[in-house]
């Protein structure tokens, strides 16, 4: 059987080729994932990974967000790992969960990094998470249901969401590079 953790580890190693610029935050993915303490449970106060997804709609010009109930702020579908050391598997479950979608499919690579601080909430301090993002398409079906995690969740324009002021961040990154990815495309026809 193949080793996850092994298999994470090239793919950071892959992430870091294709986006150079971030070599410093894979290097904080690589030492979290070198720890003795399990990195993929929540209960790694000091840190641990995430998984999300950017799901974009079969289309590609769309991406669902969620209006995520504990943070207030429009972000990616995504949550922990509760254990998984395959985040692909995770990011998909969380896709699947929070939108109510069927008929999913996660690309295999990373598509973005992220680690962020996350506010002490109801007794759970202050706290990293290490953010692993997969692009995951939807099929024909597009008519989500609201989770109890969720104030709201709606498909955006990605075009609009890149380098957008109103935006997270890390949305707008995310925006960008998917943009970007577009244009390569289409260049490459």
């Amino acid at each position: 059987m193949p080793n996850p953790d092994h298999a994470f580890a090239e793919d950071l190693y892959d992430y870091a080729q294709r986006w150079p610029r971030e070599r410093d935050a894979v290097a904080l993915f690589e030492q979290l994932l070198g720890d003795a303490e399990n990195p993929f449970r929540r209960e790694r106060i000091a840190g641990h990974f995430t998984a999300s997804a950017w799901l974009v709609s079969a289309d590609g010009g769309r991406v669902l967000l969620t209006h995520h109930r504990k943070l207030g702020m429009w972000l990616q579908l995504g949550g922990h790992a509760d254990g998984e050391r395959d985040l692909k598997i995770a990011a998909l479950k969380e896709a699947e969960e929070e939108s109510g979608l069927d008929d999913l499919h996660i690309e295999p690579e990373i598509f973005d990094l992220d680690r962020h601080r996350i506010p002490e909430h109801k007794g759970v301090p202050e706290h990293w998470h290490y953010d692993v993002r997969y692009v995951v398409r939807a099929g024909g079906n597009e008519a989500y249901i609201v989770s109890d995690e969720s104030h709201d969740l709606a498909w955006r324009k990605i075009a609009e969401l890149a380098g957008s002021a109103e935006a997270d961040a890390s949305v707008s990154r995310m925006a960008g590079k998917w943009m970007a990815r577009l244009a390569r495309n289409v260049s490459e026809a």
